[in-house]
This record gives structure tokens, C-alpha cells and sequence, in this order.
């Protein structure tokens, strides 16, 4: 009999895309617009705006290791399973503290920056807490659903698009909370007037994100895993017992955090997936910016620009899935490299009477950004395989690298602002961040590329000597015929050794 793979229900599939769509809109803003408000909105100096940046990606950081460890070795809340616990505490802490970021601050609007810092930055940290715990137990629940690769890489490009219509709600919402109240929308730059558009886009945003997140926890079903007994087909034979654990282990070895320190494609996509990150979010973050304050369009911009770019990825997303099985993914990764580079140069070159000339390179960068990052996280994904017992720490340390990265890049970027100088030339700062930094990003990722070509994802280079216990205590138990199996170097995954242990009653 043919064994076969069964195909996951559309209902799971479309169930598990929008899991991630609160996250997706409170990151759209986090990443969009959290230092043009800082700065431009709430008058906040370059360096504390950068600051409230990197406590938020620091906490994000050592929060997820953390969270994906947990979430591999807790059982979870009633019947949610392990992942969708996790996922169900992170979105209570997004939802009660990201609308207080993008708020006035209560009862100290007036005070010094330090003070008002001092407010803020408690809510950055439980929000970073929460989306920290959303993000990797969501990513988590793509190898537990489904060992298909196919499917694997269908699920992050539907999760993908997902992410791309959440930003565009985001920068629609955006955009017409400008156009229903165009008092000063030719103004090319944020002021102080501008603070309720922020409130209202945040209450938007996270009423939204909470939609999904219930139809989500009601449709999507997490397979939960009890502790597992063997027990032979027929009461006293051992055969069918052995048969059945040496097929089973011979497919898996079992893969702790301390084993995945031991692989080299492990760090070699950790680097890939680090500078995908950095390109998508630098640029997300600094593009705003670029308009404003570079090229001096309208600030309303600062919601159109954005969208062209998630339009565009949203596009390319739908593409991934047969653009990796015709190509592969290492091939497919570096064509995103091309288009992100091409965009970088071309905004470079950019001037203010060339300036619309910004919505082609958009086009370019949502495509470049959309290509490169649905592809890490396949190759993630498939790096993991059949290892979903230590998924969480999978994706919570590739999320530790992002969030670090990108907390230190912002900072230095806002640390070395010449403005604070009162340089004349400060305009043309954000044109040299946003053309060379995620350029220089996407070099060291087509290195990392380079370093996986000999490879192919997945493989294991070391195998630890003991193998893990499938149960407990180095044994699998036959509750039939109480036959223990002990399986001690790999040699015993092909030649089992089999003992009889009768069960002492009293050790004391």
C-alpha cells in the first residue's frame, strides 16, 4: 500500500494565513512609522527615537529564544496545543500595549523627552514580548501542519501576502485619513497636528488584527501531541514493536537546541534570514523618510510610497511557490537580490525633479523585498524538515539575529545623524542609508548564498552519538508486553537490541 501524503484542508490553509495579521499591522506601523513620528511628530531627537527603536528589537531579541524554547518543551493551555497557547498570550500583550505607543503620552504630553521616554518604553517592551511570542509560534506551526515541502512554501507565500494586504490596509487606512483631512497635506513634512491621524490609524489597525486573530484561533487546529505510547499489533510480538520504532527513527533523528548549535547550515541560513530582515525592514523604515525629507514630496507620500512597494511584493508573492519548484530556492533567492540592488541604485540616483521616477524603484524593492523573504523562510523551513520537535528554537533564533541587527542598525543610523550637527547637507543623509545600507545587506546575504551552494537544505552534518528518547528516560515502552528498546549509538537504529525489563516494585 502507497503511502500518501494528505493534502491540508483549504479551511487550515486560508485559517493559518491570517494568524499572523495583527502582528503584520502593528509591525507595518512599528517599522513605517515609528521613528518619523518620534521625530518629526512628537519632536523627539534623533538619538532617543533610535533608542526606543533598539530597547524594542533588543527585547524582541532575548525574548525569543526564549519563547521558542518554551514553546517546544511546554504542552500547552487546555486543548489549543503548545503553539497556539503561545500565540494566544502573545496577541493579549499586543493587543494591550501597542495603541499606547502611537498615543499621547498620559498626563506628561508636556514633559522633557526623557520623561515621556521613561512612559513609552514599558509598553515597547510587553508589545515586543507579545509579537515576539505570535511571530515564532506562528512560523512553528508551518512544519507541524504539513511535511509537504510543496505546501510548506505555499504557506509562507499565503502568510507572505497576508503580510503585504496588511500592510496595505495600513497604508490605505493611511492615506485616506490624510484625503479626509487634507487641512495641510501638501506640507512635505509631519508636525504635531498630525497626532490623531496616528491614534486612529492604531485602533484601526489593532480592531482589525483582532478579527483575525479569533477567526484564527477558531479554525486552524493544531495537532496536539500527548505522550506517546508504542504498542505492538499483536499482544507478546516484539517484531512488529522493533519494525515499527526502527522505521520511525531511521526517517527522524531527533534534534535538540544543542544539536542545532552543532550544524553549519544552521548559522549559514541564520545569516541569509538576519540580512533578508535588515534589507526589508531599514528600508521600510527609511523610506518615509527619504520622501520627506530627501526628496521633498507630499506627506502624503509617506502612505502611497509604502503601498506601491507591498502592492508589488503582494504580486510577486503569488508567484513564489511555482517560481521555487521551476528554479529552486537558492536561485530564486538570488533574483530577489538582483531586483532589491537594482532599487537601491536607482533610488540613488534619484533628485527632486525626478522624484515620481520613486515609484518604479518601489516596484523594485517590493518585489526584491518580497522574493528574498518568502525564500529564507523555505529555506528555514526546509532546513527543519521533519525536526518539528525543535522548530520554536528554530525560528526564535533566527528571530534573535533579525531583531538584534536591526535594533543596532537603527540605532547607529540615528546616532550618526549629521543633523544633530546642524549639517547643511543633512537632506541628503537618508539617500546614502537607504541606497547603502540595504545594498550592502544583500552582498553579504549573496555571500551567505554562495557558502549553501555545495549543500543541499537540510542535511545534517553531525548526528549527536546517544540519540534522544521518543518517550522518556532513553526507552520505548510496549504497553502490551512490557519490552523495552534501548537504541544507544546509530549502529542500534539498524540492529535494535531488544531486553526484557520486568518493573521493580519497590527501589527503596
Amino acid at each position: 500500500m502507497s503511502s500518501m501524503v494528505h493534502k491540508l484542508p483549504v479551511s487550515q490553509r486560508l485559517g493559518f494565513s491570517i494568524g499572523h495579521v495583527l502582528n503584520d499591522l502593528t509591525a507595518s506601523m512599528w517599522f513605517s512609522y515609528l521613528i518619523i513620528y518620534f521625530h518629526q511628530v512628537k519632536r523627539f531627537n534623533n538619538i532617543l527615537a533610535g533608542l526606543l527603536m533598539l530597547i524594542g528589537q533588543v527585547s524582541d531579541a532575548l525574548f525569543t529564544p526564549f519563547i521558542g524554547f518554551e514553546s517546544d518543551s511546554t504542552v500547552g493551555i487546555c486543548n489549543l496545543g503548545k503553539r497556539k497557547s503561545w500565540h494566544f498570550v502573545g496577541t493579549l500583550c499586543v493587543i494591550g500595549s501597542f495603541p499606547f505607543v502611537f498615543n499621547k503620552c498620559i498626563e506628561c504630553e508636556n514633559s522633557a523627552d526623557w520623561a515621556q521616554f521613561i512612559y513609552y518604553a514599558p509598553f515597547v517592551v510587553i508589545f515586543q514580548f507579545g509579537w515576539a511570542s505570535v511571530q515564532i509560534n506562528h512560523l512553528s506551526l508551518i512544519p507541524d501542519l504539513t511535511p509537504d515541502e510543496g505546501e510548506r512554501v505555499e504557506l509562507n507565500g499565503m502568510r507572505y501576502a497576508f503580510t503585504v494586504i496588511s500592510n496595505l490596509i495600513v497604508f490605505g487606512v493611511f492615506w485616506l485619513l490624510f484625503d479626509l483631512n487634507d487641512g495641510n497635506k501638501d506640507a512635505t513634512m509631519l508636525n504635531h497636528t498630525d497626532s490623531d491621524r496616528f491614534r486612529n490609524l492604531v485602533f484601526i489597525a489593532v480592531a482589525i488584527g483582532i478579527v483575525f486573530s479569533f477567526i484564527f484561533h477558531m479554525v486552524v487546529r493544531e495537532k496536539v501531541k500527548c505522550n506517546q505510547e508504542f504498542v505492538g499489533e499483536e499482544p507478546g510480538s516484539s517484531e512488529n514493536l522493533v519494525s515499527t520504532i526502527e522505521a520511525s527513527m531511521l526517517q527522524k533523528i531527533l534534534m535538540t537546541w544543542k544539536c542545532w548549535l552543532k550544524e553549519i547550515q544552521f548559522y549559514q541560513i541564520a545569516v541569509i534570514y538576519m540580512c533578508t530582515r535588515l534589507f526589508v525592514n531599514v528600508s521600510q523604515i527609511y523610506l518615509p523618510l527619504y520622501i520627506t525629507e530627501t526628496l521633498e514630496m507630499e506627506k502624503d507620500n509617506v502612505a502611497v510610497m509604502p503601498l506601491v512597494v507591498y502592492v508589488s511584493g503582494f504580486f510577486t508573492s503569488l508567484v513564489m511557490r511555482p517560481m521555487n519548484k521551476k528554479i529552486g530556492r537558492k536561485a530564486t533567492y538570488f533574483v530577489g537580490i538582483v531586483f532589491g540592488v537594482s532599487a537601491c541604485i536607482w533610488m540613488y540616483f534619484l533628485e527632486k525633479s525626478t522624484s515620481k521616477q520613486t515609484y518604479g524603484a518601489a516596484v523594485l524593492l517590493g518585489i526584491g523585498g518580497s522574493t528574498m523573504l518568502v525564500t529564507s523562510l523555505s529555506m528555514t523551513a526546509d532546513m527543519i524538515g521533519e525536526n518539528t520537535e525543535s522548530g520554536g528554537f528554530v525560528y526564535g533564533s533566527m528571530s534573535f539575529t533579525d531583531k538584534l541587527s536591526n535594533g543596532i542598525a537603527v540605532t547607529l543610523i540615528q546616532f550618526l545623524h549629521p543633523c544633530t550637527a546642524c549639517c547643511p547637507h543633512c537632506n541628503e543623509y537618508y539617500r546614502t542609508i537607504l541606497a547603502f545600507v540595504p545594498a550592502s545587506v544583500a552582498v553579504v546575504a549573496f555571500v551567505g548564498l554562495l557558502t549553501l551552494l555545495p549543500t543541499k537544505l537540510g542535511t545534517r552534518k553531525k548526528h549527536l552519538r546517544r540519540l534522544e528518547p521518543i518517550v522518556n528516560n532513553g526507552e520505548v515502552k510496549s504497553q502490551e508486553n512490557n519490552t523495552n528498546i534501548y537504541y544507544d549509538t546509530e549502529d542500534d537504529l539498524r540492529q535494535p537490541l531488544l531486553r526484557k525489563k520486568t518493573p521493580s516494585i519497590n527501589n527503596s
